[in-house]
């Protein structure tokens, strides 16, 4: 560990950071930056639509769509704070990014990431009250009990990104100022700190690996119920109809929580953080754009909607 003079100095001296990125030419360089923009546009369409349908058709207005709209919300806010600055450093030569832009990105990041976990969880937990509880549902999954299980999403993500900032960014940076990665993350960050880390890495597996296995055994649980209901029902139609809701519903909790596991919840992602790129990328911009197309592809609600507002709009 450095010793106090060398912490005081980082805090005098490091003032900015700089986003190293994705290595490679100019001709990898375009490549990447295609692909970024054309991520970042389809997530940007997408998740704008999703809201938009949502809250103009009535049909729509149940929990069910209430917890996805919210999750399109995230997802937007979640690429927009990563794909903008990310697009103007591929063409820039100093790639910079202030102490206080890197402890705010990160801040959103942070929140963003959490919120959709526990976004996630509550949105299963509507499908196993709705599902195996039916008479039930409407009393228990009110707009006031619904908002609030939204706000304890927002606020859990929020306790986190405080807690994982405000110990990263007390930690002195008096070696290097370059982060090996694309945006401001933990395990690059940890990477360039000359203090001890230990206490940053205990709260980085042991919250994150907490929230991930807590959600997930949620989740599990209510699908659990659900399948055992779903076998005992008599309908085809039903049958399919639940699956496809919640088939699509559990797409996304794999991918999401998948990706997430290899990032944060195993003692190597510090370590590896050329693979560590690859997967952000998949959870920061590809997931997000996936979110939309795989509940409105494979869900007939949703599909209908379009279609109703369709015909408003060729009638006017």
């Amino acid at each position: 560990m450095k010793s106090h003079s060398n912490e005081n100095l980082s805090k005098v001296y490091i003032q900015d950071f700089v986003l190293e990125g994705f290595g490679g030419g100019l001709v990898t360089q375009v490549l990447l930056f295609t692909l970024f923009l054309a991520l970042y546009m389809v997530t940007l369409v997408g998740n704008i639509l999703m809201i938009i349908i949502i809250t103009l058709d009535a049909r729509l207005h149940s929990p069910m769509y209430f917890f996805l709209k919210n999750l399109s919300f995230v997802d937007l806010c979640y690429s927009s704070v990563i794909a903008p600055n990310a697009l103007a450093n591929f063409f820039s030569s100093s790639k910079v990014i202030t102490f206080a832009g890197c402890a705010t990105q990160f801040f959103f990041i942070s929140l963003m990431a959490t919120t959709e976990c526990f976004l996630l969880g509550v949105m299963a937990y509507d499908r196993f009250m709705a599902i195996c509880s039916p008479l039930s549902y409407p009393s228990t999954m009110c707009q006031s009990a619904c908002i609030r299980l939204v706000l304890g999403a927002y606020c859990g993500g929020c306790f986190n990104s405080v807690v994982q900032t405000s110990f990263t960014f007390h930690l002195p940076f008096c070696s290097s100022n370059r982060i090996n990665h694309f945006f401001c993350d933990v395990p690059p960050l940890l990477q360039i700190a000359c203090g001890n880390t230990a206490i940053n890495e205990l709260l980085l597996f042991g919250i994150c690996g907490l929230i991930i296995v807590g959600v997930t055994f949620v989740i599990l649980i209510s699908y659990g119920y659900i399948t055992v209901t779903i076998l005992r029902m008599r309908s085809g139609t039903g049958r399919h109809k639940i699956f496809s809701t919640c088939g699509s519903h559990m797409t996304v909790v794999t991918l999401f929580f998948g990706t997430l596991f290899v990032m944060y919840a195993q003692p190597g992602a510090i370590e590896s953080m050329e693979q560590g790129k690859v997967v952000s990328v998949f959870y920061t911009l590809v997931i997000p754009m996936l979110n939309p197309l795989i509940y409105s592809l494979r869900n007939k609600d949703v599909k209908e909607a379009v279609q109703r507002l369709g015909q408003i709009h060729r009638a006017m």
